[in-house]
């Protein structure tokens, strides 16, 4: 964008990654695009959140994996500071359950790294005009999945499911985190609504739970 004052008709806009490398080819492709211009930049989830809140931009780019906590616990925060911030999630997450977890989360645009330049491009400007953009390889896989149950078993959370599932396999609750990209300390919470509605503590109990139910196999 040439040198000069913000108008309301540019898309200001964060560029979240742990990656410095990153951060300096996506300033590159959005500074060198018309009606776009980065304001801020930040390295991991507490200076995403800060970053937006200080700034404001039309559109935080947020990768889905960085130090500091859970990014996606992060978008909800985000868009409470901050309601005229769009997220669009750039990751090399291409699990179709994390885009729909994100979009869940308010999150307006899921790309993947590995996804052409224009590809951003389109994502940062449809979500700045309020609408969604989802990487289409996932959108199909999204679609192509069967119905969900009626409901999980015993009245668990689709995230308490893949949490006990994990457990089963013998995963940490760091582990676990890492995996769904959780704060250890919101999958301890997963974990005890898990043992209250199972009635079981223990994680042999948990363990055969998952197997009487189908949620791994041996």
């Amino acid at each position: 964008m040439p040198r000069g004052a913000v108008t309301d008709d540019v898309i200001t806009l964060v560029i979240a990654d742990d990656h410095a490398v990153v951060r300096k080819g996506l300033r590159m492709l959005m500074e060198a695009e018309d009606g776009l211009h980065v304001v801020a930049e930040a390295g991991d989830v507490p200076d995403a959140v800060r970053m937006a809140k200080a700034h404001r931009p039309r559109v935080i780019v947020l990768d889905l994996n960085m130090p500091g906590g859970s990014s996606l616990e992060a978008i909800p925060e985000i868009l409470a500071g901050t309601p005229q911030t769009a997220v669009v999630v750039l990751t090399m997450q291409d699990d179709p359950a994390f885009a729909r977890e994100a979009l869940q989360a308010g999150a307006s645009g899921f790309v993947l790294k590995e996804a052409a330049d224009d590809e951003l491009l389109e994502a940062i400007r449809l979500a700045a005009d309020g609408d969604t953009y989802l990487n289409p390889r996932l959108g199909a896989r999204l679609a192509a999945q069967p119905a969900a149950p009626s409901g999980p078993p015993d009245d668990l959370t689709e995230r308490e499911v893949e949490v006990l599932r994990l457990i089963a396999l013998g995963h940490t609750n760091t582990e676990i985190g890492k995996q769904l990209y959780l704060s250890t300390r919101t999958v301890e919470t997963h974990r005890a609504h898990i043992q209250q509605k199972l009635r079981r503590t223990t994680r042999a109990e948990l363990v055969r739970y998952a197997l009487e139910h189908g949620l791994v196999t041996l």
